[in-house]
């Protein structure tokens, strides 16, 4: 391909509404344009890069037994009804009513959808186990769109379902998925890690999340090199504190203190001069309507996954200030467990049987010291609430724990019988007994393995492609208006499309360093440098993107010599 001919607008400048280094460089390497917020158009060096992630997953999920279909976009709402989920993701949903007054979505996903049809053509043990899988355009109405396509309105998935006939059948399923998931990723140029994760909406009791360490990532995962324990922040375990050692010595009593316009914890700690884990952090929250006093130590933050697990599912959500004085009777930054009443209390195990703690008094400008749980307050449930810290020891082995940033490419769950219970998809066993389908479900963030291979293959001058992504394998690049240079370009042009390989030719009337800073942006794997010095030497520089290594080919072996060098790439 011609460069001249081809839309691949570089830009010099750093996007003002980028902010992640996929986001930068996907825009500056004219892989996509924003057209509003979280909505993005591929143009058509993006869409190479696009398609090369297609390929690879669809060779892995045919090679471990999967058939592709295509399902609809539009989803009629009654489907969701039933599942019970169109609660559940809310505003999140696309809704709208066609002409005839039904209520439809714009699919966020599809596990209601194939369940349907496998109900309706799947009824006996005869043709399970049964592997499907899309590709497929997904809509979510984003609170926050950011990242680019890390976090987007419309984006691309890959997702599979399992159907089996027993666990048995579903353990089976999931772990051909997981595998063909890690060679996915390995294939795409990506160092992923499997940890354990929450199954959120999805529903079922197993998952993992494929994840790729990343400066700009959303989400937060808990490692440990000693064990190998790895788990996303929504399910790392923490540990609950020995049981305090009784002593003689008498309790202190409830005291109030004045803390004049002191709110949050760090100003709290330090005008009493105590340690934030000293303190009682009251957090209040409406639960299914109700309202609910969450309590952590003043060092600890709310895990609000693993909060809404606790309560069996149950959406939560932080109360406004005017619902907080109405329940507490103080203003916000003074809630605290002493004296509330018709709320139920809600505690992090850490403050279990702790003493002389501080907390607010549910009154402006004061708190309280030498709070006892038990004695002044009584917590109607306890549980672990907590996000896991790097001071925490690893829940498997007692080491040092390592918290990271990362972009979640890909989740994997083992659903069992909620999608076939709620839409009726049963089949008949070997006995004759009706029984639920056995499900599994394997999402793969498509356009975000573009942003993720992004962002762990850069440097300062752009993207550095594998090999396997890389909308081009070589760019050729003439550096001057010579006649016989243009020619000698030409002929290294067609010879290299004619060994079959993707070349793309800067043709453009620039200046040499231009030529250099853009083909290091957009990032091919190998860049042929035609210049005079090396013609008249009958020789042409390479240079690989990666490394910066430069070599010498002599021009008349030249496409013999560049295919030896990507074989080694």
């Amino acid at each position: 391909m011609r460069w001249s001919q081809t839309l691949l607008p570089t830009l010099k400048e750093i996007p003002a509404e980028a902010e992640a280094i996929s986001h930068i460089l996907m825009i500056r390497a004219g892989l996509i344009r924003k057209l509003t917020s979280g909505v993005y158009t591929y143009l058509p060096f993006g869409l190479k890069v696009l398609e090369k992630v297609e390929a690879i997953v669809r060779e892995e999920m045919d090679r471990k037994g999967g058939q592709e279909l295509l399902l609809p976009a539009i989803q009629p709402a009654e489907l969701w009804e039933k599942s019970g989920r169109m609660k559940a993701l809310g505003r999140d949903m696309i809704q709208f009513e066609d002409r005839h007054g039904k209520l439809n979505v714009l699919g966020p996903t599809h596990e209601e959808v194939i369940t349907f049809l496998v109900k309706n053509e799947v009824s006996s043990y005869r043709q399970l186990p049964l592997i499907l899988y899309q590709i497929q355009t997904k809509f979510r109405d984003e609170a926050r769109p950011r990242f680019g396509v890390i976090r987007s309105r419309e984006f691309i998935m890959k997702d599979a379902y399992s159907f089996d006939r027993d666990q048995a059948g579903l353990n089976e399923s999931y772990s051909r998925m997981y595998e063909a998931y890690r060679e996915i990723f390995r294939r795409c140029g990506l160092r992923a890690i499997p940890v354990e994760a929450d199954t959120g909406v999805m529903g079922g009791d197993v998952s993992h999340e494929f994840m790729i360490p990343a400066v700009n990532g959303e989400d937060r995962i808990v490692l440990c090199e000693q064990c190998g324990y790895s788990v996303s922040m929504d399910k790392a375990e923490c540990l609950s504190p020995a049981e305090p050692e009784t002593t003689d010595v008498p309790e202190k009593p409830l005291q109030e203190t004045a803390t004049p316009n002191l709110r949050s914890v760090a100003e709290v700690a330090g005008f009493l001069k105590v340690s934030p884990s000293e303190l009682i952090k009251t957090l209040i929250y409406v639960i299914e309507g109700k309202g609910a006093a969450v309590l952590v130590r003043g060092d600890h933050e709310v895990n609000e996954t693993k909060l809404s697990r606790a309560l069996g599912g149950a959406e939560v959500k932080m109360a406004d200030a005017q619902t907080i004085e109405k329940l507490t009777g103080g203003p916000v930054g003074f809630s605290g467990p002493v004296g509330l009443k018709n709320l139920k209390i809600i505690a992090d195990v850490s403050l279990k049987g702790g003493s002389d703690f501080v907390s607010g008094a549910n009154k402006a400008d004061t708190h309280l010291l030498n709070v006892n749980e038990g004695r002044d307050f009584k917590a109607d449930l306890w549980a672990d609430l907590r996000d896991i810290t790097e001071t925490d020891a690893c829940p498997r082995c007692g080491k040092v724990l390592n918290i990271t940033t990362a972009i979640e490419i890909g989740h994997v769950f083992k659903l069992g019988t909620k999608y076939s219970e709620a839409l009726d998809a049963r089949f008949l066993n070997e006995k004759g007994e009706n029984l639920p389908v056995i499900m599994g479900c394997y999402g793969i963030g498509v356009t975000r393995i573009i942003a993720a291979c992004v962002e762990q293959n850069h440097d300062n001058s752009g993207i550095v492609w594998p090999l396997s992504l890389s909308p081009f394998q070589v760019v050729v690049l003439p550096l001057g208006p010579n006649p016989e240079l243009i020619q000698v370009s030409e002929e290294v042009y067609e010879g290299l499309k004619n060994v079959g390989l993707e070349v793309l030719l800067d043709d453009r009337d620039l200046r040499a360093g231009v030529k250099f800073k853009d083909a290091d942006l957009i990032g091919i794997p190998l860049q042929v440098v035609i210049g005079e010095k090396g013609l008249a030497r009958s020789e042409i520089e390479i240079k690989v993107r990666k490394s910066g290594a430069k070599s010498v080919l002599p021009r008349a072996g030249v496409c013999e010599g560049i295919l030896q060098l990507l074989k080694e790439l």
